[in-house]
């Protein structure tokens, strides 16, 4: 079974975005700081390991305001995966290999479907907390930021789980932490 794998850059004080995210600036004041370890994608090392094993996903879940934020990654995240997209209102037709969703348990089957026996990447704070609130949530790839944003949008505010360190890799900008969510 495919495992739901949340990947999120965040920065010490639990930030995924700085202040004043919008379109036209997506990761908020200050908030790009979180990539910058996106710089080493194409070097041998943990960064590389990281940006391979997101990118070896076959099925994306994204939150609706994540999947505007970004573009809509002009129909294709990576590869032509499908990408399921929760939402609240499906009000228009998504582009490429896009679906909305409104209920996270089906969303969840179909992405399973179609990952296989690969992992599913999981984008966006409301995605990860939807799927979290519904037990459906495997994993969460931390890309710890040793930086503080002092304010912005946090990625778990107000829910609770038990994780369980399974893997921690040191790379350039970043701590890449890989947690299971504990049943």
């Amino acid at each position: 079974m495919a495992l739901t794998r949340l990947y999120m850059a965040m920065s010490l004080d639990g930030y995924i975005a700085g202040p004043d995210d919008r379109p036209g600036q997506e990761l908020g004041r200050g908030g790009g700081r979180l990539f910058n370890w996106l710089d080493h994608r194409n070097e041998p090392g943990p960064d590389g390991q990281v940006v391979a094993e997101a990118m070896a996903t076959r099925a994306v879940i994204t939150g609706r305001r994540t999947f505007e934020l970004a573009g809509r990654w002009q129909g294709d995240h990576h590869d032509g995966v499908p990408i399921h997209v929760l939402t609240h209102h499906p009000d228009d037709e998504p582009p490429g290999s896009a679906r909305y969703y409104t209920e996270v348990a089906a969303c969840v089957a179909d992405a399973r479907a179609a990952a296989g026996d690969q992992a599913i990447l999981v984008h966006g704070a409301g995605a990860a907390q939807a799927l979290l609130a519904a037990g459906q949530l495997d994993e969460l790839e931390i890309h710890l930021v040793p930086v503080l944003l002092g304010d912005g949008r946090r990625l778990f505010d107000g829910h609770a789980a038990e994780l369980r360190l399974v893997r921690r890799l040191d790379g350039h900008d970043a701590t890449h932490l890989r947690y299971q969510v504990v049943r």
